[in-house]
């Protein structure tokens, strides 16, 4: 990995800004001018809370299976699936029994995940 600040590893968060979103819901953050990229790690079962924010984002499943809850619809996902969350539109997510890793951008970033802390923030 070059020693460079706008290069990372998806396995190495050691150079990125983590929050606790909720119970088994970790993410880990890597902001940038015009978009903002989050690595979460989600536990077997675990689900975070509703919310919503300004922000569109896009979400990708690396690895695993769950649900993702949007407005008032409920949709399966498994590795590979990928969705767009328009700004303003509740939505939360819950895996699937062994668990998942998720890619979520944000554009524009999210002036709450640019610090550590948790929670999902609401907009």
């Amino acid at each position: 990995m070059p020693d460079h600040p706008d290069f990372h590893n998806i396995d190495d968060g050691s150079d990125a800004i983590v929050r606790h979103l909720a119970e088994g819901l970790t993410a880990h953050i890597y902001p940038g001018e015009q978009a903002m990229l989050s690595v979460v790690t989600v536990a077997p079962g675990a689900s975070g809370s509703l919310h919503h924010h300004a922000e569109e984002q896009w979400g990708v499943c690396l690895e695993g299976s769950g649900v993702r809850v949007q407005g008032d619809v409920e949709i399966p996902f498994a590795k590979g699936d990928f969705w767009r969350t328009p700004g303003g539109v509740p939505h939360t997510m819950r895996a699937g029994p062994q668990g998942c890793r998720i890619i979520d951008v944000f554009a524009p970033p999210r002036d709450e995940y640019r610090s550590p802390g948790s929670g999902f923030g609401n907009g």
